[in-house]
């Protein structure tokens, strides 16, 4: 749901998808101009940020994405956009929340009694 809205919102429809979330180090480090209107960065990061509850192998990208939303830099918003394209390829993995009519509390302890 998220990545279709996203990606109109962004214009990214006919995007190619990635295998992984962010590039890697030392890779856009020429890209240091300043983002003309952060307000777009930062609605893609909240919707990232919202995503992850379902999706825990986002959790360190979005983490690392939300650590810029004060002053934006036109690279972090093509590491953004990279993270959609990672999203795009893996569509099918997430946690799926369910509702059961009788729930049943569980609980472990390792203690050995003494």
């Amino acid at each position: 749901m998220l990545c279709k809205e996203a990606t109109g919102k962004f214009d990214m429809k006919e995007c190619k998808s990635m295998r992984m979330p962010l590039a890697p180090q030392g890779k856009n480090q020429n890209e240091e101009e300043e983002l003309l209107v952060p307000k777009i960065y930062r609605s893609l990061v909240g919707g990232l940020l919202y995503l992850m509850t379902t999706r825990p192998d986002l959790m360190f990208s979005g983490s690392y994405l939300s650590r810029y939303l004060k002053e934006p830099k036109f690279k972090h918003f093509n590491e953004a956009k990279r993270f959609l394209r990672y999203i795009k390829e893996t569509l099918d993995i997430g946690l799926m929340f369910t509702t059961h009519k009788e729930p049943k509390l569980i609980g472990y302890s390792d203690s050995d009694g003494g």
